[in-house]
């Protein structure tokens, strides 16, 4: 490989780098954090608390693991808690 196809190599290596980076926030605007919804080990990264980083809340519906859902969508999830009661997600971490 000569010096112009390893430039030209690395250059379309970096330019297809940079569009990948660009493509998830276009799709996270069109997503909401939704506390108190993901199961446990299914939250996305930079939960509050205890769950820094995806996958790592330890009980199902953590009121502060959030998961992205689509936009409008949160606050009119439903899901039912382990003593039965019923709860809708939330845009905040959910207060004790």
């Amino acid at each position: 490989m000569n010096r112009r196809t390893a430039s030209l190599a690395i250059a379309g290596s970096l330019l297809s780098a940079l569009a990948l980076s660009a493509m998830p926030a276009s799709a996270d605007e069109a997503k909401e954090k939704c506390f108190g919804v993901a199961l446990a080990g299914q939250n996305d990264c930079a939960s509050e608390g205890g769950n820094s980083c995806a996958g790592t809340s330890k009980v199902d519906y953590d009121k502060a693991a959030w998961k992205l859902v689509p936009k409008g969508s949160c606050e009119t999830t439903m899901i039912k808690l382990p003593d039965g009661m019923e709860r809708a997600g939330s845009l905040t971490p959910i207060e004790s």
